[in-house]
């Protein structure tokens, strides 16, 4: 039983994060932090970027959570750790390799949350600065990226068919 109740608490964390990476890009990415999301916005040479340490500032807790879970056996603990695990292993695809493509392995995707996420980002991305962004979340974005994809598609589907 202990199992399923941490696999439930992996599953609501891996919910509730996007809410908390939503408030942390917003807030703190954008806010005290930018010195370290800035290069993010302002690319500069190179493969890292300082916005990589953010990857750390989620990973230790996860692996403190894991690792005092399992060894204390307070599963749900550990359960919370896996949450933000997995989250961030889904942040990873969606944001460095789907939308930013930092490693090409979906470079043509035509399905429509992919497509909906890139403009998303894309939107986000098109202010260089940290005051003024606009869709901060990554899995869940608003509905009018929605229809923006959904039209683009209508009006493509119109051109093809003259």
């Amino acid at each position: 039983m202990n199992w399923l109740v941490s696999i439930g608490v992996a599953l609501i964390t891996f919910l509730i994060m996007e809410g908390i990476t939503w408030l942390t890009h917003r807030y703190v990415m954008h806010g005290f932090l930018w010195m370290l999301h800035e290069d993010h916005h302002q690319p500069s040479p190179g493969f890292f970027e300082k916005n990589d340490a953010f990857f750390l500032i989620f990973a230790i807790p996860s692996w403190l959570c894991i690792m005092f879970g399992l060894q204390q056996e307070q599963y749900w603990l550990a359960g919370i750790g896996f949450g933000v695990a997995l989250y961030g292993l889904a942040y990873f695809i969606v944001h460095e390799v789907i939308i930013h493509q930092r490693f090409k392995w979906f470079t043509r995707s035509k399905n429509n949350y992919v497509k909906t996420i890139r403009w998303a980002h894309k939107m986000h991305h098109k202010h260089l600065g940290k005051e003024e962004g606009e869709s901060f979340g990554m899995l869940f974005v608003a509905k009018k990226y929605w229809d923006k994809v959904k039209a683009d598609k209508a009006f493509q589907q119109k051109l093809l068919a003259k």
